[in-house]
């Protein structure tokens, strides 16, 4: 199961942060080629939103790989669990159907690494 966690771990933090660094570096106006809503939402609001999943993901994996302060780990999951379903929840309301499926996937991956990290596999 630790391994298990290790590779759900070390998937979320690339796919967050390619999508991250994606949306704090690309302008605006190229970022709503791929994500619609960028371009509804102001500039500041798209970079926090990148920010906050660059955080996590180092979150994800820098923690519990060095052994310093490991109860970061599961609170960036969770941290993540919340993004997703704030996520899923904007794009409910902008009847984006498309993006929830994969907002679902990521929120239930980051509440087991959550799960785990807190709980039985813990560090």
């Amino acid at each position: 199961m630790n391994v298990l966690l290790w590779v759900l771990q070390g998937l979320l933090a690339a796919l967050f942060a390619m999508a991250g660094a994606m949306k704090t570096t690309q302008p605006i106006d190229r970022l709503a080629g791929t994500l619609p809503y960028a371009k509804d939402l102001a500039p500041g609001t798209v970079r926090l939103i990148g920010a906050v999943e660059l955080a996590a993901a180092l979150g994800l994996v820098l923690p519990a790989a060095t052994g310093v302060a490991v109860v970061l780990t599961p609170l960036a999951a969770v941290g993540l669990a919340v993004v997703m379903a704030l996520a899923g929840t904007f794009h409910v309301r902008r009847r984006e159907y498309s993006a929830i499926g994969m907002n679902a996937v990521l929120l239930a991956l980051a509440v087991v690494v959550a799960w785990g990290r807190f709980g039985p596999y813990s560090f």
